[in-house]
């Protein structure tokens, strides 16, 4: 039987030109629509007067009291009669009571004000003058930025909100200016950071090429976002939420009883991965425990976590003895007998992997179960290892650090500020996605990141909130995803839920019971140059 061909309204051109049809037919109705108002305009206005005559008229004739009705009817009737008997008077009355109306169907709404009011141009004029000593020359002949000159000329485009500040400005400086020099930089950022207006977040767009700077102030990320199933996959974890210009994918979120989609900060781990191992930096309270604390309940969904917490402070009690959690160790000799067991477990599965590729087989099962090691504060284990006269576990660290892309391995370091210079040259230098989070001067941020931030720093941040940059990428602003201990007392209830409903169930007594780490991984072979040698890369 032969095959008959699909009617032609369904192919995919045909639709394609039924939608245009469509599009172009409400584009013809809408102009059509709006070349009716414009004529009809006159009679509308008419109408909307007579309409507004006739209720003042019903409104005066209730408030009329009833024993003076009858003088007001006699009154009335007079006034037509004699509109009636004067030459042209019936239609001097239709004209004027047609004035009448179009008077009273005016619209009365004032028109909104074109241009900055008054308070709005002595801000304008007070940062053009603060912009003269920086954006003028002595040699130059027709200077852009003068004392006493138009703002007009040096601002193209501006904005306010609605406290009457800046909330958007495009600003043209001379050629001569040194834009890509830092400093320099940072001295106009400053300048407009005070005079715009305080407390708020700027982000700064220099267009070299086009001697322009856009200055538009962000608005305050989202503080009050749970932790929740993030719909991501396998290798995918969420460090927190961004700017919506920055990144072009959303996440649908449960936000009290709405729905709403929000841009996160993707972490991508796992073989392909090209930043394998995340660093977190901050000062006490600015949420570093709390992001590794998102990170270990979103890794939990598919691989094993092994904890080590050099802080001490009970802040991941609620991990212990949970499916997949490996270990919580918060004592140096427990961090040194898991950091070890780490380190053998990977070389295990890389010694797996390598032979299993040799051979053409896929990789081993165990071997694909990704493993995370979380590792808060080394520093103080740093320091404890060194009064024992004990080595530091951070080289222990070494081996997963290297080779933990190859071994499905990731791991994740937090650490304070000033516990900076105890971090390991493996650890700086494996660790290329790095978080930023707290109150943080510019110069620490990119420290740490190895790029300024293109935004302001504020004086004071709610906890989570920082920046990150993965790679070579971008610098993000980022909100960390509220996550707090649920055995603290300070917790409220409602975050206290939503960590209890993601945390996995306990197993029987011998399943939660801490494992043996002190002993060498079940099936580890020795490590031999020739599996080394062969290690994929």
């Amino acid at each position: 039987m032969a095959r008959r061909p699909l009617p032609r309204i369904l192919s995919k051109d045909s639709a394609q030109i039924a939608r245009m049809q469509i599009a172009r037919s409400r584009e013809l109705a809408r102009t059509a629509a709006d070349s009716a108002t414009d004529v009809l305009h006159p009679l509308i206005t008419v109408t909307r007067g007579m309409r507004r005559l006739a209720s003042a008229g019903r409104r005066r004739w209730a408030d009329t009291p009833k024993d003076k009705r009858g003088p007001l009817l006699f009154l009335a009737a007079s006034v037509i009669l004699v509109v009636t008997l004067v030459p042209y008077g019936p239609l001097l009355a239709v004209i004027t009571l047609m004035a009448a109306a179009a008077w009273h169907g005016r619209d009365r709404e004032a028109p909104a004000p074109e241009g900055p009011d008054e308070s709005q141009l002595e801000r304008l004029q007070a940062l053009y003058e603060a912009l003269v000593p920086y954006f003028s020359g002595p040699e130059d002949p027709a200077p852009l930025y003068a004392h006493g000159g138009e703002w007009e000329k040096a601002f193209t485009a501006h904005e306010f909100d609605a406290d009457g500040r800046v909330g958007h400005l495009v600003i043209r400086y001379p050629a001569y200016f040194p834009d890509g020099e830092p400093d320099a930089r940072a001295r106009i950022e400053q300048l407009l950071t005070a005079k715009a207006g305080r407390g708020r977040e700027y982000h700064f767009a220099w267009d070299e090429a086009g001697n322009q700077l856009a200055v538009t102030v962000l608005a305050p990320l989202p503080t009050d976002i749970a932790a929740q199933r993030f719909v991501t996959t396998p290798g995918e974890t969420v460090l927190g939420f961004t700017d919506p210009s920055e990144v072009q994918r959303t996440l649908p979120l449960a936000y009290g009883e709405e729905q709403i989609d929000v841009p996160p900060v993707v972490w991508r781990t796992g073989v392909r991965s090209t930043e394998p191992h995340l660093l977190a930096m901050g000062h006490p309270g600015s949420g570093t425990s709390t992001l590794l604390r998102s990170i270990a309940l979103q890794a939990l969904q598919y691989g094993d976590v092994l904890i080590v917490d050099g802080g001490g402070t009970g802040e991941y009690a609620c991990l212990t003895g949970r499916d997949g959690v490996l270990a919580v160790e918060c004592a140096l000799p427990g961090a040194l007998a898991s950091l070890e067991w780490a380190a053998q477990e990977t070389e295990r599965r890389l010694i797996a992997i390598t032979l299993a590729r040799q051979a053409g087989d896929p990789p081993p099962e165990d071997t694909r179960r990704p493993l995370w090691i979380l590792v808060d504060r080394p520093s103080v284990f740093a320091h404890l290892a060194v009064t024992d006269g004990r080595k530091d576990p951070q080289t222990l660290l070494q081996v997963p650090l290297r080779h933990g892309r190859a071994a499905n391995v990731t791991v994740v370091v937090a650490e304070q500020f000033d516990g900076a210079e105890a971090l390991s040259d493996a650890v700086r230098q494996h660790t290329r996605a790095r978080v930023v989070l707290g109150v943080a001067a510019p110069r620490q941020v990119e420290s740490v990141l190895g790029e300024p931030p293109h935004t302001t720093p504020l004086g004071h941040v709610p906890p989570g909130r920082g920046y990150a940059r993965l790679g070579n990428g971008p610098v993000h602003r980022l909100q960390v995803p509220r996550t707090p201990d649920p055995y603290d007392d300070a917790t409220s209830d409602a975050d206290r839920q939503a960590v209890l409903a993601l945390l996995p169930t306990r197993g029987s007594a011998e399943e939660t019971a801490p494992m043996d780490l002190t002993k060498p991984a079940v099936g580890a072979a020795p490590v031999t140059a020739e599996a080394l040698a062969a290690e994929p890369s």
